[in-house]
């Protein structure tokens, strides 16, 4: 039998299709929940009232619990006049779509949260529970934390405000506590013309090092910073400007320093967990009497050996005739200037989710926000939490393009 041949038929014409654009979707309007906050020593607001006025104005609706921003001095009245709507029932504001807090979520918050809810908040990993992330997984809500939210130059903006306030504030606090009222040893931290400056060592040449080192050199005291990277004491060298006295972390030659010097702040980082401990019971034992330490980093667990955890009502223990500061969220003291620098970052970030459409449709389009998304519809999407708490991992470039 003989092969027929295929017949082409001089009418058939192929037709190009028209190309289908990814078109940016028209704005959604949003509605924010602003609760108050339960959680120990929280006194920052996410939102000013001038934040709210810019959103409300552009469409958005915005409740906030009563009183919430009490503690850095925003009253009801300014909110009320800037378009927000004062609730005074605390599950009223829970029935926001989208949930804006200054601290993570706590226990007692867990049943007032809504299925599908966007909750835009700090996740302190150190008092995290599994418990807390397997009922947001339930509720298959949407998690965004101020840790590892990025900008499109790609750093942290909320963690690098935090840490120029921290930074900032360590070395205000160090005056105060070498001041003869609190018992401390009656120097002025600097020093004056003829007389010999303060010596001030900083463990940890990040954000919080870098703006301690400049408050403290603003001060005229003689400042040394140890590290354990090279690269941060080179920025940090070129960030300020001028030689600085540093050094890679080396145990015999931080106790030597240690043992001279008048205030010691203790600022090292750890993206995983625990900050390292690298000063032990007896290099505090051999300090002079009424020097003071000044542990940032107590928030992960803290790097001096001595360190426990104390409250802004009673900041500080004595150890060894140390004066121990060991209070966590040191910008919280400063809950005014804290929360203004958070609302910078989250009204614009707001605003972008409006004109696009929704958060969903603004994480397509804007793929360097993806990094501060710990949860994602209910899936966990952060390497390091589901590691930790054997919880199971979903990347979430998959999941947001399995949604299209």
């Amino acid at each position: 039998m003989s092969q027929q041949k295929p017949l082409v038929s001089p009418s058939f014409s192929y037709e190009t299709l028209e190309e289908t654009l990814d078109i940016k979707p028209k704005g959604a309007q949003l509605h924010i929940g602003i609760p108050r906050e339960v959680a120990f020593q929280e006194n920052r607001i996410a939102l000013t009232p001038d934040a709210v006025s810019v959103l409300v104005s552009n469409g958005h609706h915005v409740t906030i619990e009563h009183n919430a921003g009490e503690m850095a001095h925003f009253a009801d009245k300014d909110y009320s006049e800037a378009g927000a709507k004062i609730a005074y029932h605390t599950a009223e504001v829970y029935k926001a779509p989208i949930l804006v807090k200054s601290a993570p979520v706590v226990e007692e918050e867990l049943e007032m949260l809504q299925m599908g809810q966007i909750i835009i908040s700090p996740i302190h990993l150190s008092v995290l529970k599994a418990e807390i992330l397997q009922t947001m997984m339930e509720k298959r809500i949407t998690a965004i934390s101020f840790e590892n939210l990025r900008d499109d130059s790609g750093s942290y903006p909320i963690v690098h405000s935090m840490s120029e306030i921290a930074g900032s504030a360590v070395m205000l606090i160090a005056a105060q506590y070498l001041g003869s009222a609190n018992h401390g040893k009656g120097v002025l931290l600097g020093g004056i013309s003829g007389i010999a400056p303060t010596k001030v060592i900083i463990l940890g040449a990040g954000i919080v090092g870098e703006y301690a080192a400049r408050t403290a050199l603003a001060l005229g005291a003689s400042v040394k910073v140890f590290d354990s990277s090279v690269y941060r004491l080179k920025r940090l060298q070129n960030n300020i400007g001028h030689r600085l006295w540093t050094s890679v972390i080396e145990p015999r030659l931080l106790a030597k320093q240690l043992k001279t010097c008048e205030v010691a702040v203790g600022a090292l980082g750890s993206d995983t967990g625990r900050t390292p401990l690298v000063v032990t019971d007896e290099m505090v034992s051999n300090m002079r009497p009424g020097s003071v330490i000044i542990d940032v980093s107590i928030d992960r667990g803290g790097c001096f050996e001595t360190s426990e955890i104390t409250s802004h009502e009673s900041p500080i223990f004595l150890k060894y005739g140390v004066i121990h500061y060991c209070v966590p969220n040191i910008p919280s003291g400063f809950a005014r200037t804290a929360s203004q620098a958070i609302s910078n970052v989250l009204m614009p970030l707001l605003l972008h989710a409006g004109e696009d459409g929704g958060f969903e449709k603004m994480i397509w389009h804007q793929v360097h926000l993806r990094s501060g998304i710990y949860m994602f519809k209910g899936a966990l999407t952060n390497f390091y939490l589901s590691e930790r708490f054997n919880l199971k991992y979903t990347d979430i470039n998959l999941l947001i393009a399995s949604q299209r």
